[in-house]
């Protein structure tokens, strides 16, 4: 599987750019800020209907524009699928494939599968549980659908729940009856989720443990420890004993939506405890690892893209990732950089094809 060609109009800083790609390598050269990232980013929307740095969908609208549009043409066992996101202000989000629009968007996911390994993957040491929690389900959702639907339904009822306490919590009354009925569906949903992500994380850690020694010469101890409020008590129990505590604040307090992962170096959290290298080891190696598991249960390699990280990564860091795509681990891969001679010596030696576009604001050129 790989992207053919790629078309943006209106997309951030792309008035419009069409680019015909290597199905092996394509490397982005511009100076920061010239969009490169945004290419890539381009690439990650097509697969995932979102982009990797903005949340908010508008703000992927170039200035001054009402829509964006962007189309890409994959080549999937030997089939040319054409892939279609359009975005318009007060309008809902389109994805078509084939010309046929998706019913729901859900269904796109896992489909063409993508890894980002950038700069801001350091969100999920330095933030909140949200973003970890973000890491684990999108992980899981390119492989099982139903895990997808499954966290969608819970994120609904639990909307629903919450919105029933502040009302009880605006009219001073707390009717059991009422908010039984979300619980019921509350503790079915997230036991789902819940026994998906333990299982998913017992085979993940160690492929996780096994990159992350390949990247730093078996230097150092490290783990991954689920942290979920299900796994000391039940969740109906749990539901029970903080209704009163629900009640008061006007929000669900308890349930897989408090889930996190913490990130351990020699059992203490890296957060506190790992110097900047450990840590881009260990990111880099959660990255790989999501690209092995994701590659195995598809049976297919997913697109990597490789967002500046060549100036972040010292020597070493950089020849192990390159012995990685040497040696074919990987399958169409996106590279942005900001200096050209080091994407030659990084690539010196590395015979697989590839192209290589100069991005200059909004401007791309082949070579």
């Amino acid at each position: 599987m790989h992207l053919n060609s790629l078309a943006l109009v209106n997309f951030k800083n792309y008035k419009e750019a069409t680019l015909e790609l290597s199905p092996d390598i394509n490397i982005f050269i511009g100076e920061n800020g010239a969009g490169k990232t945004n290419v890539l980013d381009a690439v990650y929307y097509l697969a995932f209907c979102r982009s990797f740095l903005n949340p908010i969908d508008k703000q992927c609208i170039r200035i001054d524009e009402k829509f964006f549009l962007l189309q890409g043409s994959f080549v999937k066992e030997e089939k040319k699928i054409a892939i279609t996101c359009s975005v318009k202000e007060g309008q809902k989000k389109k994805v078509t494939r084939n010309k046929k629009e998706y019913e729901k968007l859900a269904d796109h996911i896992g489909e063409f599968p993508a890894v980002v390994i950038s700069p801001y993957d350091r969100n999920l040491i330095s933030e909140g549980s949200e973003t970890r929690r973000k890491f684990i389900d999108s992980i899981i959702s390119q492989f099982d659908r139903n895990y997808l639907e499954t966290l969608i339904r819970y994120n609904k009822v639990l909307q629903q729940r919450n919105a029933l306490l502040k009302q009880f919590q605006e009219m001073r009354i707390f009717d059991l009856e009422s908010i039984d009925v979300w619980d019921l569906q509350l503790i079915d949903l997230g036991n789902v989720i819940h026994k998906k992500r333990s299982a998913f994380l017992l085979d993940f850690i160690p492929v996780f443990q096994k990159y992350f020694n390949l990247i730093s010469n078996n230097k150092e101890e490290i783990d991954i420890h689920y942290k979920s409020q299900l796994i000391e008590e039940d969740f109906a129990t749990l539901l029970r004993k903080s209704h009163r505590k629900d009640n008061a604040l006007g929000y669900t307090n308890v349930g897989i939506h408090k889930d996190d992962l913490v990130f351990l170096i020699h059992q203490q959290p890296i957060k506190k405890f790992g110097s900047q290298g450990q840590q881009k080891s260990f990111l880099i190696a959660l990255k790989l690892a999501q690209f092995e598991l994701v590659s195995g249960l598809l049976k297919k390699k997913p697109i990597l893209l490789l967002d500046d990280i060549f100036d972040k990564l010292d020597h070493l860091r950089v020849a192990h990732l390159m012995q990685l795509i040497s040696d074919h681990i990987f399958g169409q891969v996106f590279i942005s950089d900001t200096d050209r001679d080091r994407i030659e010596k990084v690539f010196d030696g590395i015979k697989i094809e590839r192209k290589l576009f100069t991005v200059n604001q909004g401007n791309i050129e082949e070579g």
